[in-house]
């Protein structure tokens, strides 16, 4: 079973929604704040952390980044900057667990991230 927090400022009732639609039983999913859910992963009491906000980086990933450091944190869309799947790919790869986006992209980005998450 894969943990997964949602923080962030906007849409975490829908971001956690969508997320346990596409992983279904392989997935748990949490609502947070912001410094409990990167705490969670930092203590290894979650695997992945999500959030959105307006900026896609500011309130969706500033506490990942203060306790998970930026190495393991991706933005991956901002105002005007639609994401691209090889960047989430990417991302999951590399070993990134923390991941912001707008919160009027993730419906475009929680499905290649969660089937990515999966594949691991």
């Amino acid at each position: 079973m894969i943990k997964i927090v949602v923080g962030g400022q906007v849409e975490k009732q829908e971001i956690a929604k969508l997320v346990k639609e596409l992983g279904g039983s392989e997935v748990d999913v949490d609502v947070k704040s912001d410094i409990q859910a990167a705490n969670s992963v930092k203590t290894a009491k979650a695997d992945y952390y999500v959030g959105a906000c307006h900026t896609g980086g500011g309130g969706a990933l500033s506490m990942a980044i203060a306790l998970l450091t930026r190495d393991k944190c991706v933005t991956l869309s901002m105002p005007g900057r639609v994401p691209k799947e090889s960047e989430i790919v990417e991302a999951v790869k590399e070993g990134k667990v923390a991941f912001g986006f707008t919160g009027d992209h993730y419906e475009i980005i929680l499905p290649i991230l969660i089937r990515e998450i999966l594949k691991k």
